[in-house]
């Protein structure tokens, strides 16, 4: 039988020395080799389902409250009504906080936190006042963000009182007790250091009237709460430069007086 010819052996030798070919695509794996990592993966899925909700290990055994000034825990524990027993996981926060706030108006905010793996944490902080307003021989409390929130039949210590001397027939009227109360919290929450540990009534007698009176006899002239933090600044220098005067008026912040002695 004869041989190749020389042609033959030339185009051979050509294809030898040309790139190497690419080597033959893998099998892909057939589908039933993924069943067993799938039914892994259900397995593993179900159990956690199981322990967060099913077993006994992470149920609500306790609940603790922190953060009280006024209010004791058991009182924020018993508003709570956490179910004990309830799986941790199942736990509403949102519903909480909501049932906190509206059977505790004292609370300011609460942070409902899940302490595993038995726990429910209830963070509160409380509304501090900064006005309190007589009421029926009772104060009401009122904090920096206007909000009437407690009850008191004794007025707490180094808290002025809000004394709201409004002609019906103009100020309440056109403004309204809410709005003019906030106007009072505007002024009290910009007076200096000095002067607010001093201030013993905050009265309004209409939006662009309010004053202070002060331990010492001494009252100030506010005017609206418009400009609080420079009628706040203008006080300070005034006092400063009148130590004796009983009577100071920065409702013109940039024509402030003082007077008596």
């Amino acid at each position: 039988m004869a041989g190749p010819t020389t042609a033959e052996r030339g185009e051979r030798q050509h294809l030898d020395s040309g790139p190497p070919r690419p080597p033959l695509l893998r099998r892909l794996p057939k589908p039933r080799r993924l069943i067993i990592p799938v039914v892994c993966l259900a397995l593993l899925g179900a159990g956690c389902l199981w322990v967060l909700y099913g077993s006994q290990w992470l149920r609500v055994e306790r609940v603790s409250a922190s953060g009280t000034r006024v209010l004791t825990p058991d009182q924020v524990v018993e508003a709570a009504d956490v179910p004990v027993g309830l799986p941790l996981i199942s736990v509403d926060t949102d519903v909480i906080e909501a049932r906190l706030r509206q059977k505790l108006p004292r609370i300011d905010s609460v942070d409902v936190v899940r302490s595993w793996p038995h726990g429910i944490g209830l963070k509160v902080i409380e509304r501090t006042p900064v006005l309190i307003a007589e009421k029926g021989g009772k104060f009401v409390e009122v904090d920096a963000k206007g909000v009437r929130y407690a009850t008191v039949s004794r007025a707490p210590k180094g808290v002025p009182a809000l004394e709201l001397a409004v002609s019906r027939s103009a100020g309440l009227r056109r403004f309204g007790t809410d709005r003019l109360m906030r106007e009072a919290v505007r002024v009290t929450g910009s007076l200096p250091a000095a002067v607010a540990r001093d201030t013993q009534v905050v009265k309004v007698r209409s939006y662009d009237s309010i004053s202070l009176e002060l331990s010492g006899n001494r009252t100030v002239l506010w005017g609206s709460g418009e400009k609080s933090g420079v009628k706040a600044r203008t006080l300070s220098a005034l006092m400063k430069a009148a130590p004796e005067a009983r009577h100071f008026d920065v409702s013109v912040p940039t024509a402030p007086a003082s007077s008596g002695s």
